[in-house]
């Protein structure tokens, strides 16, 4: 069986086949251990920088993984070397399977050792289903809070469910999923004002701020880079509340860290315009309908679903798809280059 990619743009051909087994290598030199799985690209929010309040083209139910089929390509790139699966959306605790996904995901072991299953969610739910996720296997949360104050949270997400996510993340701070990350964009004129604020929040329940710039990637594809507040502005910001010096052995991870005051706190930054990381990026995602993406901001992806829909397929097929993408990424987003192109999916059908 041949593997087709759905063409959304324009991409260079690679320049030899990749390797039939052993680690997911690029032709850059990059190994991926980490992918992205998106459950659905329904949300409980509308963020005014991910999607419109209204007429959103939801995906067919039809085309959505069934959670065997999430397996199973999870089972492949356990196989292929990937350790970490981060569990994501639209908002992923609106699946209602979703503790039988992580149950399944956490069993995993295909020779490299248990695999980890973590979670980025808006923490709306959250109070009523982490116990039962964290039963099941669960292993890390991140949780999106982007304003502690009621009237702009209402305004920016267009839900006054600010409450709802305080309380998810009281739970959250009270389990024993440890690290705990509390994400945050940060937006001009939005929420600048609250920088340092929401760092003592997070150090008040035991977390990490990560602050992350804001990216081309909203379903409206009106992102302005005028409004995004940069990493140096952040910096700058948290420069002024407390000392920041930086924490070694980033490796592949997306955030930058700084240790606060030479204390045990700590604070990331995610500059993925201004400062990329996409020379030690170890990341693929798949989306809810089954599309292999090697990049976020790619511009094509590789079909899965007719691979896992046909019974003649067997998981070497599946590998063969995984191993194409990896292999077609390029060596960067490019989101500084005058060709640029945002791509066609909004965050929520991307997932995070």
């Amino acid at each position: 069986m041949t593997s087709v990619p759905v063409q959304l743009g324009r991409r260079r051909p690679a320049a030899t086949a990749p390797a039939a087994h052993g680690p997911l290598l690029d032709t850059h030199g990059r190994v991926h251990r980490d992918l992205r799985i998106s459950l659905t690209d329904r949300c409980s929010l509308r963020c005014t920088y991910c999607m419109p309040e209204q007429g959103n083209e939801w995906l067919a139910r039809s085309s959505i993984l069934t959670v065997d089929e999430i397996v199973r390509v999870a089972r492949v790139a356990a196989a292929a070397g990937i350790t970490t699966f981060r569990l994501t959306g639209g908002e992923p605790l609106l699946r209602p399977d979703l503790v039988e996904v992580v149950r399944r995901l956490s069993a995993i072991d295909e020779g490299h050792g248990p695999v980890r299953v973590a979670m980025t969610t808006n923490g709306i739910r959250l109070a009523e289903t982490l116990d039962a996720l964290a039963d099941a296997g669960l292993a890390r949360l991140n949780i999106s809070i982007d304003t502690l104050r009621r009237d702009r949270f209402a305004a920016l997400t267009r839900r006054d469910r600010l409450a709802d996510v305080l309380r998810g993340i009281a739970a959250a701070a009270a389990s024993d999923l440890r690290p705990l990350k509390l994400n945050t964009v940060a937006m001009r004129g939005v929420n600048d004002d609250e920088l340092c604020d929401l760092v003592e929040f997070a150090i008040a329940h035991d977390a990490e701020l990560r602050f992350i710039e804001q990216m081309p990637l909203d379903a409206g594809h009106t992102w302005d880079r005028e409004r995004m507040v940069t990493r140096q502005e952040i910096l700058d910001a948290l420069g002024r509340r407390w000392a920041l010096t930086p924490v070694a052995g980033r490796g592949g991870a997306p955030a930058e860290r700084w240790r606060l005051d030479g204390g045990a706190a700590t604070v990331g930054v995610i500059a993925s315009v201004t400062a990329p990381f996409c020379g030690d990026c170890d990341r693929l995602r798949l989306t809810a309908d089954g599309q292999l993406r090697n990049c976020l901001f790619s511009s094509h992806e590789f079909d899965l679903l007719p691979v896992l829909r046909d019974t003649r397929a067997s998981d070497r097929d599946l590998d063969r798809v995984l191993r194409a993408c990896v292999w077609a990424k390029l060596p960067g987003h490019a989101i500084d280059d005058p060709a640029f192109l945002q791509p066609e999916r909004g965050m929520n059908a991307i997932g995070g």
